[in-house]
């Protein structure tokens, strides 16, 4: 049963009879769909993640490699735009699920701020392309879809859950609503609402106006309320920054806190930009292994691999829940061309010198908009490819605004909790576990990490070992190493 609320999209196409050769290829009508919700549906994807095509040049170019050098903003972003662009048209056609790709919040900055400064630029996307190959070949020999099948069904909808979960807390921090600011004690309240517990400013008054317009149109199942919802939030943020000045969160490097969180939503004084693609195929595969010696690069590796398999893991698990498109054992369809696509991303990213790329849960919000094929993901890919020349028009879109979506997706996705036996202790400890470290740490692998582990402590302990599938040992051995690097890196180094 689908988790979001069934909108009124009038009679359904007949799945038996596809209209055309492209209705027969990309499942249109066999999955319930329509073009005109597929074409919502990318729309929304793109505005819910085109914040990506700015804070990706912002992460990478902040930092520096070995050699004090630093990666140009304006071709971070147009490499951004073109493999999302991409990746996610590819992901479409060849899976033919709605997930879009973009380069991976988390990875951007462990490769910025840990990786380059012990090398060159070169050889810290390398170490990506490598770690995406080797999924690549995880994917291609079935392992990585047989640990995706080892996972009991009501974890898998668990970290549906979290991720839910996940995209409220992300929602409501890009927002600003919700911030780690110290109040006005001082105290050590890791989080708070707005600054000293009030909302002071116009831009969070323009996110809880555009969130609260949203859950009217929900609610009343307005089609595309979720898109509706972001672009009259952004009509709004305008009309205040033209009347305010309200401006950035950063001035003449300085913090603002009532500033706008990332773009200023001004319209452009000029449209269309030629891109700069000077970035790609700039990286080096081996040369990081003579510089640093092997046990750098391979814990590195290590970590970018346990991050993107376990994520992507999580993302398509809950994109499928949010669709109803998962089989009884909670599998999407086309299960491996979908990790493939995503392990093909990852070593693109990483040769264009934008850092792995991977699969989005703000895909979400198209799913929520009607999206179930690969025609939503052709809009979105094409509308990333077009931001490559049109990205001032792009950057119009605060955090404020594509943040309503967030929340508002976050919400339907928390609604199948209730699928979960929570009378069994046995899963139901590893799933709270699941659902409350995704968004308390900020991460999906810590979450599906935590419930693996505690899973299979939890069965041995209860004398049902021989129920854990044989796979899942060998995965919650690797989260132990992954959660334990730390103390593993202060011996070995």
């Amino acid at each position: 049963m689908s988790i979001a609320p069934p909108p009124d999209h009038g009679t359904p196409p007949d799945p038996a009879h596809p209209r055309n050769a492209f209705d027969r290829f990309f499942l249109i009508s066999a999955r319930g769909s329509t073009l005109s919700r597929e074409l919502r549906g990318g729309f929304a994807t793109f505005f819910t993640m085109a914040y990506i095509v700015v804070l990706n040049p912002l992460i990478l170019g902040s930092g520096k490699d070995g050699d004090g050098r630093s990666l140009a903003i304006p071709a971070l972003a147009a490499a951004t735009a073109l493999v999302a662009g991409l990746m996610t048209i590819l992901m479409g056609v060849v899976a033919r699920f709605p997930i879009a790709l973009a380069a991976g919040l988390g990875v951007n900055a462990l490769v910025a701020y840990e990786i380059a400064p012990q090398m060159t630029w070169a050889d810290a996307m390398g170490l990506v392309v490598i770690e995406g190959v080797l999924i690549g070949i995880l994917v291609l020999t079935g392992l990585r879809t047989a640990v995706f099948r080892s996972v009991p069904t009501q974890l898998k909808t668990a970290i549906g859950v979290g991720i839910g979960l996940f995209l409220t807390i992300i929602g409501l921090v890009d927002a600003g609503f919700v911030r780690r600011v110290p109040d006005a004690a001082n105290s050590t309240v890791p989080v708070g609402l707005g600054i000293n517990g009030k909302i002071v400013s116009w831009p969070m008054l323009v996110f809880v106006v555009g969130l609260l317009i949203t859950l009217v149109l929900v609610v009343r199942r307005v089609r595309g309320a979720i898109l509706i919802g972001i672009l009259a939030s952004t009509v709004l943020a305008i009309v205040v920054e033209a009347i305010a000045n309200v401006g950035p969160s950063f001035v003449d490097g300085k913090p603002n806190p009532k500033g706008w969180a990332l773009n200023v939503p001004e319209l452009p004084k000029q449209i269309v930009d030629l891109p700069d693609l000077s970035l790609l195929g700039q990286f080096n595969v081996l040369n990081s292994w003579s510089r640093v010696g092997w046990l750098v690069p391979l814990m590195f590796i290590f970590t970018l691999l346990i991050t993107d398999f376990f994520d992507t893991m999580g993302t398509m698990v809950a994109i499928g829940q949010e669709g109803d498109m998962l089989d009884e054992t909670g599998t999407p369809p086309k299960a491996k061309e979908i990790l493939l696509v995503d392990s093909i991303a990852a070593a693109a990213g990483g040769a264009a010198s934008v850092s792995s790329n991977t699969s989005y849960i703000e895909s979400a919000a198209g799913v929520a908009e009607g999206a179930r094929t690969g025609v939503a993901n052709l809009v979105t890919g094409g509308l990333f490819l077009l931001a490559m020349f049109l990205a001032p028009l792009s950057l119009i879109v605060p955090f404020e605004a594509a943040s309503t979506a967030l929340v508002v997706v976050g919400f339907l996705m928390m609604t199948a909790v209730r699928t979960i036996d929570w009378t069994d202790y046995e899963i139901a400890i590893p799933a709270f576990l699941t659902i409350a470290l995704m968004p308390f740490t900020y991460s999906i692998s810590n979450g599906i990490g935590a419930g693996v582990i505690s899973f299979v402590l939890l069965k041995v302990a209860k004398g049902k070992a021989r129920e854990v599938h044989p796979l899942l040992y060998g995965v919650a051995v690797l989260f132990i190493v992954y959660f334990l690097r730390g103390p593993v890196e202060s011996v070995l180094l």
